[in-house]
């Protein structure tokens, strides 16, 4: 059957009585092989296009700043877009490791949607980059659009990503589908790849990526050098108003119950910046503008130091904290009178007169939170704290200054790397939490927390010392009660005062019975007022409710 075309050949095959099925079957066989290879180059296009795209924008947010990063300007705007339900399920689930997991789960999308994207090239290579373009634009859409944005320039990581990215994958795509010689495929076959040329471009794509990515690490690296410079030359004065010593039976000595004062690194932390601001205390300013303010200023850091500082035991508590949460921290604060500030400036609280009844501060980071000014200038502590137990402020905590308003939660007292001050008015400003449906004022909640015993642990009949930790900031706590089960309140012992900023200890020795008990605490604060049994959740002003917990007694 030599020389015979293809058609005579299979003829002369079926006179001859001889089965041509298995050639069928190869055939089809080496389709599917060719089809199953296509779909893993492709979909490994994907991600090394996706990779590259990454390194590139990454290097580029060096030169432009690191709040440009395609990553951090989309998970930005996936924070200020994410349901408050959701995002307090996050903040109590994940804590301060929340936004890690944000950052990674933005990874991981952009990892599947490159894998779909590489999938779609091999057999569309236009379609496939267009769609790796289409995403740079969502990112530079996302960093120009953000709070923080400093204009047209955020966009340009994003652009130059989404450019290498699509260049990429319509460089590999072509070559995973085809052979060097572009010869159609005949239908139904195995029509090979450019094996040569793909792992070229593959392995120098990898390596240039992995080089770039690397060389912004490092770059990054050496521009916060210069912040963490500035802050390991900061030597704060000797506050001219220091604050009185801890007691020394403010923290009672009962396993289980945590430390009076928080350390730096163990205190909460809960914003929304994704990045931790890297800002150079030399050459940070403070605006203070608005309403009212007779004598606009622009402060240094170093104005701040040379003025008289203050030194004082706050207890900042977190909106999001749930009944018996752990977002709420105790830190000897050191820092300037706030009130003096705005004085100097010529801002009067409303009940003098003055027509701004809001400050509006602004973070860095694009941040505003609104507080009322009668409650920063009626007498209490507010500061714009430098200094955090001792040590300049850490970055994570707002260095160089941020702001503390004692007796107000966190979203509408406590901004981080201030750096402008707005006097206005709550009926003509809405800040970042009060368009997201939380209160324009929120004083803390009276509220008690049981440390110890822990429900997971068997404790022995007898003797079990029940002991906490209750607060009502700039109110201070005058009592606290225990109940087990359904008996009547018991009154418990408090430990010393610091001062009404900060929280209180509390214990109660309990004659424990064998079985099962619910036990519950409830506080009373300065006024008189006993905190509510009614349950509410955090939003739209803190939670309120009784902490119980069950316990098991051997």
């Amino acid at each position: 059957m030599v020389g015979l075309t293809k058609l005579e050949g299979a003829a002369a095959c079926r006179e001859e009585g001889f089965p041509i099925s298995g050639a069928g079957e190869d055939r089809n066989s080496r389709g599917r092989r060719g089809a199953r290879r296509r779909a893993g180059l492709g979909a490994l296009s994907g991600l090394l296009a996706g990779y590259a795209a990454l390194a590139a924008a990454e290097l580029v947010a060096v030169v432009v700043r690191p709040q440009a990063s395609p990553v951090v300007a989309v998970g930005g705007a996936a924070v200020d877009r994410t349901p408050t339900a959701l995002k307090d399920w996050a903040i109590r689930n994940f804590g301060t490791n929340d936004k890690l997991v944000l950052q990674l789960g933005i990874v991981a999308v952009l990892a599947l949607v490159a894998v779909v994207l590489g999938l779609v090239a091999v057999r569309h290579r236009r379609v496939g980059s267009a769609g790796v373009l289409l995403f740079g634009v969502i990112g530079a859409l996302a960093a120009t659009t953000r709070p923080d944005s400093t204009g047209i320039a955020d966009a340009v990581p994003s652009v130059v990503g989404a450019l290498v990215g699509a260049w990429l994958l319509y460089g590999l795509s072509g070559r995973a589908r085809s052979t060097p010689t572009e010869e159609p495929p005949e239908r139904g076959t195995d029509p090979g790849w450019d094996r040569r040329g793909f792992i070229t471009l593959a392995t120098a794509a990898a390596a240039v990526s992995t080089g770039a990515g690397l060389l912004a690490r490092s770059s990054r690296g050496t521009q916060d050098v210069n912040a963490v410079s500035s802050r390991n030359g900061v030597e704060l004065p000797a506050p001219a108003s220091p604050g009185k010593p801890t007691p020394a039976n403010a923290q009672l000595a009962i396993p289980g119950i945590g430390a009076f004062t928080t350390s730096n690194k163990d205190f909460y932390r809960v914003d929304t910046a994704l990045v931790v601001p890297m800002v150079d205390a030399m050459k940070w300013r403070l605006r203070i503008h608005g309403k009212g303010v007779t004598r606009p200023v622009t402060l240094t850091f170093d104005d701040l130091l040379r003025r008289p500082l203050i030194e004082r035991a706050i207890t900042l508590t977190c909106v999001s904290n749930e009944v018996g949460g752990p977002l709420i921290g105790n830190a000897r604060w050191i820092g300037v009178r706030l009130a003096d500030v705005l004085a100097e400036s010529g801002v009067r609280p409303p009940s003098k007169g003055g027509p701004a009844d809001q400050l509006v501060a602004r973070s860095v980071d694009g941040m505003t939170i609104g507080s009322p000014v009668e409650d920063i200038m009626d007498g209490r502590d507010s500061m714009l704290a430098l200094g955090m137990n001792g040590q300049p402020l850490p970055f994570a905590h707002g260095f160089p200054v941020r702001m503390l308003v004692p007796g107000l939660y966190g979203y509408v007292s406590a901004c981080k790397w201030i750096e402008d001050i707005e006097l206005t008015t709550f009926a003509d400003y809405d800040a970042y939490w009060v368009k997201r449906d939380w209160a324009q004022q929120a004083p803390v909640k009276t509220e008690s927390r049981i440390d110890t015993p822990k429900p997971s642990v068997s404790r022995k009949a007898g003797t079990v010392m029940v002991a906490g930790v209750a607060w009502a900031q700039h109110r201070g706590i005058e009592k606290v009660e225990v109940r087990v089960d359904d008996g009547p309140w018991e009154r418990a012992a408090l430990a010393a005062e610091d001062t009404r900023d900060t929280w209180r200890q509390w214990s109660y020795p309990w004659q424990a019975t064998s079985g099962g008990h619910r036990l519950t605490v409830r506080a009373t604060d300065g006024t008189g007022r006993t905190q509510t049994a009614k349950h509410a959740d955090p939003l739209p002003d803190g939670a309120s409710g009784y902490h119980s917990i069950r316990v098991e007694i051997g």
